[in-house]
């Protein structure tokens, strides 16, 4: 969520650039209203209570000197009366001013290009070279090995849902202990989190409330599967004070996630692309704002130095404004040539 402080310090620069993240002008002028009004009251609500302490200082005073107290004590009586107005003047209004924002994205970096779309998001590299075959390549889910079963997937839950038996099941396994360790040797502390998040926690990764409907949510209590280890391992440090001597806090683990996929209905119908459940293995870092560069490159090193020990051929996309993700400020997606 945007800081409502930065909003109401700043609020210009702010709105011109989610206006390239494709935020309605009718939301950002609610947020320039919202937010200075919020302002304006919290600003009388702290003289008010200045003065409140003010006089109540005085309280001393007029006894030693032996003063009638009586109007003094109307007058406090009379400022705390207008405080408590203003509390809930301020409380009602930020939040309103909370709930619009958390609807909002996230600013995109300035190094991010501008576009509408997935078309214009910038190739910045290659890496390996696409294999070739003497014969036409299957997609994955025509092989005929025997590892794949999504008709017992379906049975098991529903479309959308596979099993994988044999090598294939010995091969997931393998690959999450390969990723985790080749993560763990690059400086990255593994961790093993829950599968499931309450609602805090999914706020505070921006699932909630915009994604509400793509979440598998427990009935009847305040938790839901994650959609991404990325959830737990960015808020293993929520509400906590890190000395900056420990930063930068390099995360790793593996865990499945689960996504309805709302939205997605005729999209990727065949073979593993689009699950409600899948295995995946995240990285995430707590880091200092002036070296968040610096270690958002180590990363996507990582990441592309795995896929090339994997003998892997890909490349690194900077995505556009138009198809950068709600919480991201800035992303570089590593897309894997798949044959088929």
């Amino acid at each position: 969520m945007i800081d409502i402080r930065l909003l109401q310090k700043d609020f210009e620069n702010i709105a011109a650039s989610l206006t390239r993240k494709g935020v309605d002008q009718e939301v950002l002028d609610s947020l320039k209203v919202l937010s200075s009004e919020a302002k304006m009251k919290r600003q009388n609500m702290e003289d008010v209570t200045a003065s409140q302490n003010k006089l109540s200082k005085e309280f001393g005073r007029y006894k030693k000197e032996k003063l009638d107290i009586a109007p003094l004590q109307q007058e406090i009586n009379e400022l705390k009366s207008k405080k408590q107005e203003l509390e809930e003047e301020v409380r009602q209004l930020e939040e309103k001013l909370s709930s619009i924002v958390l609807a909002v994205p996230n600013m995109p970096d300035e190094s991010v290009p501008d576009g509408a779309d997935e078309d214009e998001n910038v190739v910045l590299e290659t890496i390996g070279s696409k294999p070739e075959f003497d014969f036409e390549p299957k997609e994955h889910w025509d092989l005929d090995c025997g590892w794949l079963d999504f008709e017992k997937g379906v049975k098991l839950a529903k479309s959308r849902f596979s099993a994988i038996k044999g090598q294939g099941a010995r091969l997931e396994r393998a690959l999450i202990n390969y990723m985790l360790d080749f993560n763990r040797q690059r400086g990255f502390e593994e961790w093993y989190v829950p599968f499931m998040a309450n609602s805090n926690t999914l706020q505070g990764t921006g699932q909630l409330p915009k994604f509400e409907d793509d979440l598998f949510k427990i009935e009847g209590e305040d938790l839901y599967l994650i959609p991404t280890a990325e959830v737990s391992l960015t808020n293993l440090y929520n509400d906590e004070i890190v000395a900056a001597e420990e930063l930068p806090l390099l995360l790793t683990s593996y865990t499945p996630c689960f996504r309805k996929e709302a939205g997605s209905a005729g999209r990727d119908t065949r073979g593993l692309i689009r699950q409600h459940q899948f295995d995946k293995v995240e990285m995430v870092a707590i880091t200092k704002q002036e070296e968040s560069d610096e270690v958002f490159e180590k990363m996507v090193a990582c990441a592309s130095d795995l896929l090339t020990s994997l003998g892997l051929a890909h490349q690194k996309v900077m995505l556009c404004t138009g198809d950068l993700g709600f919480s991201a400020a800035k992303t570089i997606d590593l897309e894997v040539w798949l044959p088929g």
